[in-house]
């Protein structure tokens, strides 16, 4: 059950402040203070919804839900815009995986590029690049600064679309509890969206906007909406969003062609997800339309199948929407960080790292250290806390793990 906090109880009153209703009562001081000041922005809509697998952001809390009217943080959304999840179920069994996975990783490695890589040359289809760039280039026109900030503009969106990226996004190969095999997936919108994002995060800091009252953080200055700011931000920001949904729909198909050789022949795809967890819509809640960001969290209405992932060597679930209003029917995005990168790679050491993804095909190197299972909420108790959000469809356990 949400735990309901109202974080501003004496300015409440005089109308400077909205409640915050959290799912969780594992949450820090410095999340807390970090809700304090976003809970006093004067265009939120109703109250901020905070998820299970809540965490310290930049500006806005990982793990939040935040409905405003007439206004947008860019901050909120972030810089890798569109970031989620894709997972296909194949028509395979756990008996049907080569004995040695290693195999199989290797194969989706050679194909698959990571970290900052990109392919060779352009894999996507025209009929998927071609409105792509048309829409992009009507907001580059408008503001040229973004082809400076990226090197060999065009080239690089173009051959990252079916790419991995670095940090926290991942590619597994999962067992359901009927043993059914799954391929996930967790990726954005890699070079391209972080551009985007950069450019209009500083362009609303230094717009620095006051219709609504001073933002109490830089990092909350926001876009009124009618301004033209307000306009090309949505403009860029849908674009990000829509490239980041091709470039997971690539990614799993290239990933698909990497395994084939390796399966019994004609295996089929029997079910897909794709959806967003850092991203702004317009969506109708408590009786009026608003725009809805989330930062870390997925859209769970009524019926509506999702993905939340656990760490390296931790479960995943495959999940269906409650519906819930006081979320804006939203869930958590994953089991969410405990601990910083840096704070990990100073507790753990590359055995602890062993230790905790054994039986999982994957890196145990100190250069995924940070990605240790332990830098994570344990993922049951997030899971506990949110059965007014979810229903679990599917139990996944990973048995191989490509990192960035």
């Amino acid at each position: 059950m949400a735990v309901q906090l109202i974080l501003n109880q004496q300015t409440q009153t005089a109308g400077k402040g909205v409640p915050v209703k959290i799912h969780t009562t594992d949450i820090d001081s410095e999340t807390l203070a970090q809700l304090h000041k976003m809970s006093k922005l004067g265009f939120i809509h109703s109250h901020i919804a905070v998820m299970p697998d809540a965490h310290m952001g930049k500006g806005a809390t990982v793990g939040s839900v935040i409905a405003t009217k007439n206004a947008i943080i860019p901050a909120a959304v972030g810089v890798d815009i569109g970031c989620g999840m894709n997972a296909i179920r194949l028509s395979l069994k756990a008996h049907q995986l080569p004995d040695n996975l290693s195999t199989l990783r290797n194969a989706i490695e050679r194909m698959v590029p990571v970290g900052f890589a990109q392919h060779r040359q352009v894999l996507a289809k025209a009929s998927t690049l071609a409105p792509l760039d048309k829409r992009l280039r009507l907001i580059t026109d408008k503001h040229p600064a973004l082809r400076r900030m990226l090197r060999q503009f065009d080239a690089t969106w173009q051959k990252q679309l079916g790419t991995l990226g670095g940090g926290n996004h991942f590619i597994e190969i999962c067992l359901d509890e009927s043993d059914d095999v799954w391929v996930m997936l967790h990726s954005g919108s890699r070079g391209i969206g972080n551009v985007i994002g950069s450019y209009f995060i500083e362009r609303a800091k230094k717009e620095a906007q006051d219709r609504f009252g001073r933002a109490p953080d830089s990092d909350l200055s926001y876009f009124v909406e009618g301004s033209s700011s307000f306009d090309d931000y949505m403009q860029a920001v849908e674009w990000a969003q829509e490239y980041a949904f091709h470039n997971r729909r690539e990614m799993m198909r290239v990933i698909l062609e990497a395994m084939r050789p390796l399966l019994p022949k004609f295996f089929a795809t029997k079910e897909a997800i794709n959806c967003h967890h850092n991203y702004v819509q317009r969506e109708l809640h408590f009786g009026e339309m608003v725009f809805v960001t989330r930062k870390g969290a997925i859209s769970a209405q009524q019926d509506e199948y999702g993905i939340i992932p656990g760490s390296m060597g931790a479960k995943s679930y495959i999940v269906k929407g409650r519906g819930n209003a006081d979320s804006f029917c939203s869930c958590s995005h994953g089991a969410g960080r405990r601990m910083s990168r840096a704070k990990a790679k100073l507790l753990f050491n590359q055995q602890d790292l062993i230790e905790q993804t054994q039986g999982v095909e994957c890196r145990k190197d100190k250069g995924v250290l940070d990605e240790i299972p332990a830098a994570y909420k344990d993922i049951d108790s997030v899971m506990a806390n949110q059965q007014d959000l979810i229903e679990v469809v599917h139990t996944l356990r990973q048995v191989l793990c490509i990192k960035g």
